[in-house]
């Protein structure tokens, strides 16, 4: 695909505009990829900001309040072939249409005996730190990720949102894609030409030699500042796992083979999370690598509170330098 004049090269995007980025250039190279949700034609967040006076009222569907019948689009123009991506605005809101959006489309491609493809992206806001409360703010990667037939992947990055985002629409698998509002305004290099970031490939942020940190998108950058904070003292790794499903589990052994030593942090729940199910894969594929039980920073098994409790209660820099204190004591 060629590159608009003065977009070759590296350049600085905020993480936002480098999702727009990506939506823009696959509907450019693709007439089949379109845009479904709520208030998009007006902007609620940047990503689509713009994109209805460049490709029109068929390509960028701007829906009532009813997450039913803007999945139901969706679904079924994916059915026909087309590339549709939902934009659910907040990830709470895709709870509406839960049966639909996660059960039926999860075991759609296993039903069909893989023979019928279903090409469609659902991406919403998440995320604390903005102290909106739970519908706005919970953590729904966790959720999907529990879902066999769905493939779940969240950014950390402005160069991994538009090459996840590109990746994600041009996959005949439906997938999830929710990116963390703290992380909008975060600029970095993005490059210009095409390119695409593959599922199942974790990234190691920075390496180190006495404890592993899997944590992904806000959670990461806390991690990598506890990393440095504890510099001289703990020697810690850094991975980003960039998907959830598939996930990179060889990237994350290799590192412990090294620091024998684990904390994953993550913002969904305690309870049946990602974060709990790694442990137990840990568990029984590297059980043992382990010097140290895994150590777990997560959301409590409560809803979101809104306000300034939210900070007494999220995962954060101050949690996860104690659970890797703690893991190396």
């Amino acid at each position: 695909m060629q590159a608009e004049p003065g977009k070759t090269g590296v350049r600085e995007l905020t993480f936002i505009d480098a999702i727009k980025e990506a939506y823009v250039e696959e509907m450019e190279r693709d007439e089949n990829v379109f845009l479904v949700g709520q208030d998009i034609r007006g902007g609620i967040f940047p990503s689509t900001m713009g994109l209805f006076d460049r490709f029109g009222p068929e390509r960028v569907v701007d829906t009532p309040i009813s997450e039913s019948g803007m999945y139901g689009t969706a679904f079924g123009a994916a059915q026909e072939g087309f590339r549709p991506i939902v934009d659910f605005m907040f990830g709470g809101f895709a709870y509406v249409t839960w049966a639909e959006c996660s059960v039926t489309t999860g075991q759609y491609y296993f039903l069909h005996g893989g023979q019928v493809p279903l090409p469609l992206v659902m991406t919403f806001a998440v995320g604390t730190g903005q102290q909106l409360a739970n519908d706005h703010a919970m953590g729904l990667h966790g959720a999907f990720f529990h879902q066999p037939g769905i493939k779940v992947a969240m950014p950390s990055t402005p160069h991994d949102a538009k090459g996840m985002m590109k990746a994600a629409i041009r996959d005949n698998n439906p997938v999830v894609m929710p990116w963390h509002m703290g992380l909008m305004m975060d600029r970095g290099p993005v490059p210009g030409t095409d390119y695409t970031v593959p599922f199942g490939m974790a990234d190691v942020r920075r390496e180190g030699r006495d404890v592993t940190v899997l944590a992904n998108s806000l959670q990461l950058k806390h991690a990598l500042a506890v990393a440095d904070r504890l510099a001289g003292e703990i020697s810690v790794e850094v991975i980003d796992p960039r998907s959830f499903e598939p996930f990179d589990m060889d990237t994350l052994l290799r590192s412990l083979e090294t620091t024998s030593r684990l904390v994953v942090v993550d913002e969904d729940w305690e309870r049946g999370g990602f974060a709990a199910t790694v442990s137990a894969r840990v568990m029984e594929q590297g059980f043992d690598l382990l010097d140290a039980p895994v150590g777990r920073v997560t959301f409590p098994n409560m809803p979101v509170p809104g306000g300034h409790m939210e900070a007494y209660i999220a995962p954060g820099p101050d949690k996860i330098e104690s659970a890797v204190r703690s893991v190396c004591a």
